[in-house]
């Protein structure tokens, strides 16, 4: 669960709706909630396929639960893998794969395992590394497409109020809904983009940054291993990703 994500909701949703006080409820109007979802909905699916654009459920559930793998722990999980290799054997580690819950790790060990060469082992890691990027940029794009899109649909919603108002001028009952239409569905396109759908698209790209430095890094300790490297050495290789404050080194 990754609490800076609700927090940040939390908090800026907190502090829109008590800037409104007790009028809150004005702020609700049905009709510009369909102009700007709807709108901008609409506009997303004439972008993207359909099934990219249902799959920003998953993308959104990504930015709430997604934890990236401690670097030190996984520092230390290889060497005690060279280790054991070294001591024992590579066909030591086949009996510890079935525990390894990362399929990316798995599958990398399990290569090695099998005796491919290193250079192929590489080529076919680096091919998933490249892949699952491109996966999160995906998302990350409907998500901001979402963003620039429900601002555009506020000002359409602001024109529509604003042509209703003119055009009922001369019954003043009708002026005060159309004025509302015409700026809450501005309100709610800022809303939506600015404390919504930006700051996930931020964060998507955050969490792909993250998990693509975890599994170059899983490739550098895997390559390690294929070539049989001293585990002092492939300690090294592994720090050198990481910011000097975050390396950590065996006593």
């Amino acid at each position: 669960m990754d609490l800076a994500t609700i927090i940040g909701i939390l908090v800026a949703f907190g502090l829109v709706i008590a800037a409104l006080g007790g009028d809150a409820l004005l702020f609700f109007d049905l009709s510009s909630i369909l102009i700007v979802c709807g709108g901008t909905i609409g506009a997303v699916l004439v972008t993207y396929p359909l099934e990219s654009v249902l799959s920003v459920a998953r993308i959104i559930k990504k930015t709430f639960l997604s934890k990236a793998q401690d670097p030190g722990e996984l520092i230390a999980q290889f060497v005690d893998y060279a280790t054991r290799v070294r001591r024992e054997g590579i066909l030591s580690l086949e009996a510890h794969l079935k525990n390894i819950p990362d399929e990316f790790l798995r599958k990398g060990l399990q290569l090695t395992v099998d005796g491919l060469d290193p250079q192929l082992i590489q080529e076919i890691l680096e091919t998933e590394i490249a892949c699952l990027e491109e996966r999160h940029l995906k998302g990350a794009e409907i998500l901001q497409t979402f963003g620039t899109l429900a601002p555009g649909m506020g000002m359409v919603g602001t024109i529509i109020g604003l042509v209703l108002m003119l055009k009922r001028m001369n019954d003043p009952s009708t002026i005060g809904p159309a004025m509302a239409v015409a700026l809450l569905t501005t309100f709610y396109g800022a809303v939506m983009a600015n404390l919504v759908f930006n700051p996930m698209a931020g964060k998507l790209r955050a969490r792909s940054r993250e998990e693509v430095l975890t599994r170059t890094m899983v490739v550098e300790g895997i390559m390690s291993i294929s070539r049989g490297e001293n585990p002092r050495i492939l300690e090294e290789k592994m720090n050198s990703y990481l910011p000097p404050k975050e390396r950590r080194f065996r006593p």
